[in-house]
């Protein structure tokens, strides 16, 4: 197979935190990063031109790379907020500027290339349904990412349901994800046992509304998973998230290729 054969398996994604924003080459057949990826802090406050100018400061490295796309293929982005119809309707975690922002055009017009934004969460539920601890799994699949909140994605047969806030979910008269994200529990100093209790009782509110057949936990957290997923007691599987921090990235790249015909 010819670089340029092998090429076209490739397209750009960015993953957009709180924190940081990262990005990189994707191969869309074997789902992982072709090269390191590139991290560059998320700027304060992140208003929509400064984190737009971080972004197209990621892209142009990648660009450079001899793996690099063509560069008038579309990138897939992932955002920390709810996404429809390219706008954006909820900032976590980033500046309230973004609220009702039409995000899709703005970096379209921005980087100069089809851009379509996706939901962080959704994207890494997308990426591991399709290539990691998903993979091969019918019927529902929930993806729950611990972290500054709870992100959430819904994968029904393969095909995401978007923007599923599950995070959202009132609890004992709480946002699930005030009490039961990763931060919540750093923040307050709880060990693991305590916060597995948490856990449990989200999680099986959770299962009693919409009875998966997997649950996988995603976000930085999910690198201690033997800390607090064995003490679970569940009906369904629950299984450590496996493209880790790639996920974002992968997901919104494979977004763009389901949606371009890019990919199968």
């Amino acid at each position: 197979m010819s670089k340029s054969d092998k090429k076209h398996n490739h397209l750009i994604g960015i993953d957009i935190g709180g924190t940081g924003i990262k990005g990189g080459i994707v191969d869309l057949k074997k789902g992982k990063l072709v090269g390191d990826r590139v991290r560059i802090d998320t700027p304060q406050p992140a208003a929509p031109e400064p984190v737009a100018g971080v972004v197209a400061q990621i892209v142009e490295d990648l660009n450079s790379r001899d793996d690099a796309p063509s560069k008038d293929l579309p990138i897939g982005i992932t955002f920390p907020g709810i996404i429809q119809h390219g706008v954006c309707h909820s900032a976590a975690n980033v500046d309230k500027s973004w609220i009702d922002f039409e995000i899709d055009k703005f970096f379209t017009e921005h980087l100069d290339r089809p851009v379509e934004v996706i939901n962080d969460a959704d994207a890494a539920g997308l990426a591991e349904v399709r290539y990691g601890a998903g993979k091969g799994v019918d019927g529902t699949v929930l993806v729950i990412t611990l972290g500054t909140g709870i992100g959430s994605a819904f994968v029904f047969n393969g095909q995401l349901v978007p923007n599923a806030e599950l995070g959202h979910l009132e609890i004992d008269g709480f946002d699930a994800e005030t009490k039961a994200s990763a931060v919540a529990r750093e923040r307050e100093g709880i060990g693991w046992e305590d916060y597995s209790v948490r856990l449990q009782r989200y999680f099986s509110h959770v299962e009693f509304l919409f009875s998966p057949e997997l649950f996988i936990v995603g976000g930085g957290i999910s690198k201690r998973a033997d800390e607090y997923l064995p003490r679970l007691k569940l009906r369904t599987p629950i299984v450590p998230a496996e493209l880790k921090n790639e996920a974002g990235i992968v997901g919104a790249a494979l977004q763009v290729g389901i949606h371009h015909k890019l990919h199968k």
